[in-house]
């Protein structure tokens, strides 16, 4: 158990935390949720020790280890991949190491005998024989084929590093285990290696994590950073958002009897009651939601943005037309032979490993490449709006303000108060409109993109990964407003909820062609891996 006291940090004027008292039990897994700003990371920081509170204590349970997924990359560049995992446990890799050096000794002497024998008795105490092969069995489940485990770090991309450095942080089953951002960079397989894993740990986790259907799968409590506080919320993150729009609009309607609030409330929390995680915690998840009051669940302070693409005119049946494209790039053949037709209705997610694919079929469908070979036609009632993965080109060097910036795409209206109404929904108020496009964060310059888009009135949207850099709320909005499109899309993205939510037709490009499914991303999944069993069979 991690216990956090009266904790509190300001930096200058800002307050992040002010008397945070919580306990993070085992068996439970707390996805850390808060603003983007709001702290999350510093908190986990708090909690091992990298950084020290203002005020306030944080007590690990006395013989209690606790593990961290380490963020620099670059850190163990020449120590091999199969020693860096056992690293995550620090007292037996210190035996091991010195066991050997002992070992080494061509001067054995009965003191180094002794020494020895106590290290032995450690080593077994700690599970040391086994160290290597929960490594390996780590490291594989993760993507890391046994082909790599004695290579050096230096020898890996930045892609497996991450997956080697995961592998530490879980190594050694540890009591208490805090991750910042673990599906970052993984493969759809690896995520659903990591999120298995999780639902059958059996001590305390605290996760950080932008990815929606990870939280929803693997936390029994959402630890919600806001006003300066941690409150903790029996559930996962589709129950705490669920329950928090509710409370808020509770709290909206002053004129509606408590007893009629209560009982939404009820049912509401029935419903979520029944559809419980299949994890082990899902019998003592119900027990407490079952006891939740209307006073448990306080409305949030988060804003989310207002995303809404209204088309201007109806899409007709004749939409897109590929046939025959292909594209080399730098002596790669990235698509080969790709023909489709795109109906109206339809929402098509591109997934699959190559990224490099997905985006040139994009910049070719939308002018920005020629292809080596083959054609595409649009019909003629569509009009496309795109959303690039590289934004800079509409930002860098720009000497315009925000609301000057946006004015160059407003086709009907460049007034001042509308454009400042429009970005005001967008979460850009006050002076705010005023600074320079190109100092924009990242998650800024996307939600300029989408007003980009929305301002234009397409009915067909190209959307290459829109989620990277947003936080959970504008992540929320733009998948909601993308659900409620009435036009036709294109779209690429690893979050697995907001593909799941709104794609109703898969593609996937692979070197030996389009693989094209009508159906939902986790019918696709399922259906891949009853394929590979099968292949496996044979």
């Amino acid at each position: 158990m991690i216990t956090v006291n009266n904790v509190s940090l300001r930096y200058g004027d800002r307050k992040l935390f002010e008397d945070v008292n919580i306990k993070f039990s085992p068996g439970n897994c707390y996805g850390l949720i808060g603003a983007n700003g709001a702290g999350k990371s510093t908190f986990l920081k708090i909690l091992s020790g990298e950084i020290e509170a203002q005020t306030g204590t944080v007590s690990l349970t006395p013989g209690e280890r606790l593990a961290v997924l380490k963020q620099n990359h670059f850190e163990y560049e020449e120590v091999e991949v199969i020693k860096v995992v056992i690293m995550g446990h620090a007292r037996l890799f210190e035996i091991m190491q010195e066991k050997d050096a002992i070992y080494m000794k061509a001067d054995f002497t009965d003191e180094d005998g002794m020494r020895a024998a106590e290290l032995e008795g450690e080593f077994a105490e700690l599970n040391g024989w086994e160290a290597e092969s929960e490594a390996a069995i780590l490291l594989k489940g993760l993507g890391i084929g046994e082909d790599l485990h004695n290579k050096k770090m230096a020898d890996l991309d930045g892609g497996e590093k991450v997956k080697v450095l995961l592998a530490q942080a879980l190594f050694g089953k540890p009591d208490v285990l805090l991750l910042d951002e673990p599906t970052n960079h993984l493969d759809i397989k690896a995520i659903q290696w990591l999120e298995e894993f999780l639902i059958n740990f059996e001590n305390t986790v605290i996760v950080v994590s932008h990815d929606r259907h990870f939280l929803n799968k693997v936390c029994t409590h959402i630890a919600d950073l806001d006003f300066s506080k941690i409150q903790i919320y029996v559930g996962n993150y589709d129950f705490w958002y669920e329950s928090s729009q509710l409370a808020t609009k509770m709290a909206q309607d002053a004129n509606r009897k408590k007893e009629e609030k209560i009982k939404e409330l009820q049912a509401f929390i029935a419903r979520f009651s029944a559809n419980a995680s299949k994890s082990k915690q899902a019998t003592s998840r119900k027990k407490l939601l079952d006891k939740i009051s209307l006073d448990d669940i306080r409305p949030s302070s988060r804003r989310y943005p207002y995303v809404n693409f209204a088309i201007e005119r109806e899409i007709g049946n004749d939409l897109l037309r590929v046939e025959g494209l292909s594209k080399t790039i730098d002596g790669e053949k990235v698509l080969d032979n790709i023909s489709f037709v795109m109906n109206k209705d339809d929402k098509i997610a591109l997934v699959g490993k190559n990224e490099l694919a997905k985006t040139t079929l994009f910049k070719i469908l939308m002018g920005e490449m020629e292809p080596d070979s083959g054609s595409f036609k649009w019909g003629i009632t569509t009009s496309q709006a795109y959303f690039p993965k590289d934004n800079s080109q509409y930002f860098e060097g720009s000497d315009l303000s925000l609301v000057d910036w946006l004015r160059q795409f407003s086709p009907k209206d460049d007034s001042e108060s509308f454009l400042r109404g429009f970005l005001g929904r967008m979460l850009f108020s006050g002076d705010e409109v005023l600074k320079k496009a190109s100092v924009l964060s990242g998650g800024e310059k996307v939600r300029c993109m989408l007003s980009k888009m929305m301002l234009s009135g397409s009915n067909v949207l190209i959307l290459d990964e829109p989620t990277n850099h947003l936080d959970l709320e504008s992540i929320t909005a733009l998948n909601n407003g993308l659900m409620n499109f009435k036009g036709s899309l294109l779209f690429s993205s690893h979050d697995h909820q907001f593909v799941q939510t709104i794609a109703n037709r898969i593609f996937e490009i692979t070197p030996s062609g389009l693989v094209d499914k009508q159906m939902s991303y986790d019918e696709y999944l399922e259906n891949q891996e009853l394929q590979q069993q099968v292949a496996q069979m044979y």
